[in-house]
């Protein structure tokens, strides 16, 4: 559904451009949505780990150094 709708949309923004056409602009945007489809959840799945990583960081430094949690 992603590949299809991204072609649809490539091919619009290419027959409205007229760089290329509207063919060379369904490929372009199929193949983005097909990059997107695999990056987004990486990069989302890394900055969820990257955020409880320096949240658990914080939580140690914090019950090392004695000091009181701040509510």
């Amino acid at each position: 559904m992603m590949t299809t709708t991204g072609a649809l949309l490539g091919g619009a923004i290419g027959s409205v451009s007229g760089d290329r056409g509207a063919a060379a602009g369904a490929v372009i945007g199929a193949v983005t949505a097909n990059v997107l489809s695999v990056v987004v959840p990486v990069a989302a799945t890394y900055a969820v780990g990257w955020a409880v990583v320096q949240g658990a960081a914080g939580l140690n430094r914090r019950l090392r150094d004695d000091a009181g949690l701040v509510y």
